[in-house]
């Protein structure tokens, strides 16, 4: 398996990877300064060449970035899901995808390309997550509920039964979403307001 970042949020993956008695074969990043992580050696910026049967993560949180990189990378993308998540039988996943350490899927539910399924994130029955989601640590998304592509729910926050959250959202930490999201604004608070909107 190889790896593009080499940052904090690598760091997880990486343990995800290992968890699961995987090898990792090489660490890029587009920082010179990135030498070295989780006593792993990181060989520099992308390079097509290097191990092109091997499939690849992008260990990246931020959406936009994750997104840009993925139009570059030559090789096939990967999925890692830690082995003490909980994922029913009927889940699908789209390639690209990290499920991380204790995180629960619910019967029926989609998960798009390249999404982060966070640590002890929980999704219930039928939720649709686009590509290029970030779900952070602790979030609870209820039944049926859809998130659009590029959307970051943030840390502990919790979304009621049904909703749906457009696409190039951002909803702050610890909010409490109990009505539909449109695309492109930034909601914070319990219930979850609209406090502005992308440029």
């Amino acid at each position: 398996m190889l790896i593009y970042g080499a940052g904090g949020h690598a760091k997880v993956v990486i343990s995800s990877i290992l968890a699961n008695q995987n090898k990792i074969d090489s660490i890029f990043d587009d920082n010179p300064n990135k030498k070295e992580i989780y006593a792993l050696t990181v060989s520099g910026s992308y390079n097509p060449d290097t191990f092109p049967d091997k499939e690849l993560i992008i260990a990246i949180g931020d959406n936009l970035t994750r997104r840009k990189i993925s139009d570059q990378v030559k090789h096939t993308f990967g999925i890692t899901i830690h082995p003490s998540s909980i994922i029913d039988k009927t889940v699908k996943i789209g390639e690209g995808t990290v499920v991380l350490h204790n995180a629960t899927i619910q019967a029926d539910s989609v998960i798009g390309r390249q999404v982060i399924i966070n640590t002890s994130v929980s999704v219930d029955h039928d939720c649709i997550i686009s590509d290029y989601v970030h779900l952070a640590p602790g979030v609870i998304l209820s039944g049926s509920v859809c998130v659009g592509e590029n959307t970051l729910i943030g840390v502990g926050s919790i979304v009621a039964p049904g909703l749906t959250i457009g696409k190039n959202c951002f909803v702050a930490a610890g909010s409490v979403v109990t009505h539909n999201i449109p695309d492109g604004v930034i909601v914070r608070g319990n219930p979850a307001r609209i406090i502005s909107r992308h440029a």
